[in-house]
């Protein structure tokens, strides 16, 4: 019956992707879309008026980042579980997203063999991460070795650990600020504040350091 399929609201800002998320999860006997949005404020407007059972939420949105939309449901509407489907890599995004409020990640890469799989997950109350980022969250918790004080994930805000990412993949300011959809002025403002937050002296060394945070990164947690 078409009354008992679970509600699943979508936001993303990027249609094409969005239209075959819809169409993949329309597929499912149990499952339907009930609603879609571009940026945070129309998203948060559409989800208190649809009600739906999950939101599924990628953490590049038109307005802001989509951490901001993660914690605004964890505050306002704590009952209502949000998975994160991004092209971001979990293995530095998850953790922080878990954090916010959300209750599960999947990589927009793993969507179409895995993310229906991610949705039921977590509408049964559980947490869906990939066995490595399992793995990996178990073996901080084990070894209790928390972040330095000055790590990037400690001192850089969402939206600036986002651009120091993309830094240390190699996306000069012109890239970062149109995948953003950000003006590159302000792209510069970021970049001048993380390297005010990591004592950082210039943009060689930026760059630097955000190449090595990210090769590190790549690399997991050392035996």
């Amino acid at each position: 019956m078409k009354d008992a399929r679970k509600k699943i609201f979508l936001v993303d800002d990027h249609p094409i992707f969005m239209k075959g998320l819809s169409r993949l999860i329309d597929e499912e006997p149990d499952l339907e879309v009930c609603g879609e949005a571009e940026d945070v404020f129309e998203a948060t407007r559409n989800i208190s008026k649809n009600m739906p059972d999950l939101v599924i939420v990628d953490l590049t949105l038109k307005d802001t980042s989509g951490f901001e939309l993660i914690k605004h449901i964890h505050d306002h509407m704590p009952s209502m579980p949000v998975l994160v489907l991004s092209m971001h890599d979990e293995t530095i995004y998850a953790e922080r997203a878990l954090k916010s409020g959300a209750r599960g990640y999947i990589m927009k890469q793993e969507m179409s063999g895995r993310v229906v799989d991610a949705i039921r997950h977590v509408l049964a109350g559980k947490i869906f991460v990939s066995e490595k980022m399992n793995e990996k969250i178990l073996g901080k918790m084990l070894v209790s070795d928390p972040e330095p004080d000055n790590s990037p994930v400690r001192v850089l805000s969402d939206r600036e650990l986002e651009i120091f990412h993309m830094i240390g993949r190699g996306f000069k300011r012109k890239e970062i600020a149109e995948k953003l959809n950000l003006n590159v002025n302000t792209i510069g403002s970021y970049r001048e504040r993380i390297k005010e937050k990591l004592d950082l002296a210039s943009s060689a060394e930026l760059v630097r350091h955000a190449l090595i945070w990210v090769e590190r990164a790549d690399e997991g947690p050392s035996e």
